[in-house]
């Protein structure tokens, strides 16, 4: 007993999601505080520093992440915390990151919208204005945890998909999820492996002997990195450009850059699909969730099963891309697909809806307060 009681730790999501960006390497922070995200900001501020990183409270949010990609373009492990109204405001500097190819991690804790909204309120409302914010239709790799020890993992993962693809990434939690403690056994966190860029040899990378900062053979290759302010120089300028970061508006070498951008997500999006399936034989109904409202649906799995019925369950952890694959692969013998959020309309129903051929999409849908079990058991028996 004394074992198990020295690995467990009264922990929020907000908490877990600092300490998984610390076992990843992240090195620099910088954060404005805004609920329900402040518990990240004063984990990272109370922690990094004592890791040998920096922690910077920074004057607005548009300042934070403008200090997030200049410490990842200088070659450190960045990351911010925001909510709404903050990814609101960053949402020119995440397309500044994603032009530039600049590895940065953004967690994004969801409270009820839109514009100031209800800080303390949690919502799900946040799905499309993250994965939509890119002119250009870009895709923004986008985990969801549903509890601590999830929050944990994969802000670690986000953090190595991050500095693989030379990306923005979010993890998105909400309100409830970010801000709820419990206990956290440290035994049941799998080992992580830290993972870093690649980064450029001294020698040129280019057709002619120079270093181009965004060089690469294939449109799924990622350019190896060059740190902005070392021995090698390098151009990064958020205009369209071509493979030296020279500004060009559509020359056929910036076009392939562009298009590039997303092909190097295209084609790691099967390596980066995540879900947690709890799947029964015979089973007619699927109940597919994220965040919180996911240990809602566990709940009303739990309560139908004792009842003798049969559903089946699929927890998303990886928004986007689209785990099309593991979707598609869930759907034998199922006739209907319940999906609860707490939004409008469905907002994430509306994106893989299209993925479904002839079963009946049921969405659950409410604001102001948490989807109960028993309006989701309505929906399947």
């Amino acid at each position: 007993m004394t074992d198990f009681l020295s690995n467990v730790r009264i922990r929020s999501g907000n908490q877990m999601v600092a300490e998984g960006a610390l076992r990843a390497g992240c090195k620099f922070f910088a954060g404005y505080p805004i609920t329900p995200a402040s518990g990240i900001y004063k984990t990272m501020i109370d922690m990094l520093p004592g890791k040998g990183g920096v922690a910077l409270s920074a004057p607005d949010e548009i300042s934070a992440l403008a200090y997030c990609v200049g410490a990842s373009l200088r070659g450190q492990k960045a990351m911010t915390a925001t909510s709404g109204p903050g990814w609101a405001l960053m949402t020119e500097t995440v397309q500044y990151a994603l032009m530039t190819e600049t590895p940065v991690v953004i967690a994004m804790v969801q409270r009820l919208g839109p514009s100031t909204g209800g800080a303390t309120q949690n919502a799900q409302g946040d799905v499309l204005l993250v994965e939509n914010c890119t002119s250009g239709g870009y895709t923004i790799p986008v985990f969801t945890p549903s509890n601590p020890v999830e929050c944990y993992e994969l802000t670690h993962l986000a953090f190595t998909w991050s500095e693989l693809l030379r990306t923005p990434v979010v993890v998105m939690l909400d309100k409830e999820v970010g801000m709820t403690s419990e206990d956290v056994d440290y035994m049941r966190i799998h080992d992580l492996t830290t993972l870093s860029r690649q980064r450029i040899a001294q020698s040129g990378n280019g057709s002619n002997g120079n270093v181009d900062t965004y060089y690469f053979e294939h449109p799924e290759d990622v350019p190896s990195f060059v740190p902005v302010g070392g021995k090698i120089k390098t151009t990064v300028t958020g205009s369209a450009h071509n493979k030296a970061g020279r500004l060009q508006k559509n020359s056929p070498e910036t076009l392939e850059v562009l298009y590039h951008l997303q092909k190097k997500i295209d084609a790691n999006a099967n390596q980066m699909e995540l879900v947690k399936r709890d799947v029964e034989d015979g089973a007619r109904t699927l109940i597919v969730s994220y965040g919180i409202t996911a240990r809602t649906a566990r709940e009303a799995v739990r309560r139908i099963r004792k009842n003798a019925e049969k559903v089946s369950w699929l927890n998303v952890l990886s928004l986007f891309p689209v785990p099309e694959n593991k979707l598609r692969n869930s759907l034998h013998g199922i006739e209907r697909i319940v999906i609860p959020e707490e939004n409008f309309g469905g907002q994430y129903r509306s994106v893989i809806e299209t993925l479904f051929d002839d079963q009946d999409i049921v969405g659950v849908n409410k604001i102001g307060s948490m989807i109960t079990p028993d309006e989701i058991i309505a929906e399947v028996v």
